[in-house]
Parts: structure tokens; C-alpha cells; sequence
């Protein structure tokens, strides 16, 4: 993928859907659509329940960007993977969020209630 390519999905895909953001995190591990589900509720505490079709589409949509791609199939479930490219934009966007954070982790350390 070129330079050019990966700048254009970059200002597609940032900022993040928390939906997007945790399909791209539950594959840095191979893993199957049911799997991201339950890794998504997982990695939250449950506080992120994906449903299934949305998981599905934003694995048809990040499949065809070049974000993932199906590593093989097993018992009629494909298991996918990120590809480099999912992990600059995965790390894009931990890099905007981590900011975020920070700035308003700052932000609420100042704040003086009247």
C-alpha cells in the first residue's frame, strides 16, 4: 500500500467509532467475528456489547480497506488477522485517544467548582 493510500485511510477511518476500535483490537490476535464479540466485551468489562452486524460489516469494510484480512477458515467460520495497515491506524488512533485523555486529565485537575 502506498504513502498516499495510507494517508487517505487514515482521514477515513480517524477518529474511530468505538465499534471500529474494537474490531481492529480484538485481532491482533487471529479471531472469528464471535470471538471479536466476546473479546470486545471482554476487553471492556462488558461495558462494549458488538453485535453481530456490526461486526460483520466492519470486517467486510475493513477487509476491503486492507485493515484485515482472512487468515483461513475453520468449521465454516473465517478467521481473520490485522494487517500493518490496521495497526498503523489502530495505533493512530490509541495515539489520538491517549491525548485526549491526557488532555482532560488536565483539564479536571484544574477545575475549581464556584
Amino acid at each position: 500500500m502506498s504513502n498516499a493510500e495510507l494517508q487517505k485511510l487514515l482521514k477515513s477511518y480517524i477518529p474511530m467509532t468505538e465499534a471500529s476500535f474494537m474490531v481492529l483490537a480484538s485481532l491482533v490476535h487471529e479471531n472469528h467475528g464471535y470471538g471479536i464479540m466476546m473479546e470486545a466485551a471482554r476487553l471492556t468489562g462488558g461495558r462494549v456489547n458488538l453485535g453481530a452486524g456490526t461486526v460483520y460489516t466492519l470486517i467486510y469494510k475493513m477487509e476491503n480497506d486492507g485493515l484485515i484480512f482472512a487468515v483461513r477458515e475453520e468449521e465454516r467460520r473465517k478467521i481473520y488477522s490485522i494487517t500493518p495497515e490496521g495497526m498503523t491506524i489502530l495505533q493512530a488512533e490509541s495515539d489520538r485517544l491517549a491525548q485526549a485523555a491526557r488532555i482532560a486529565e488536565q483539564a479536571l485537575r484544574q477545575f475549581q467548582p464556584v
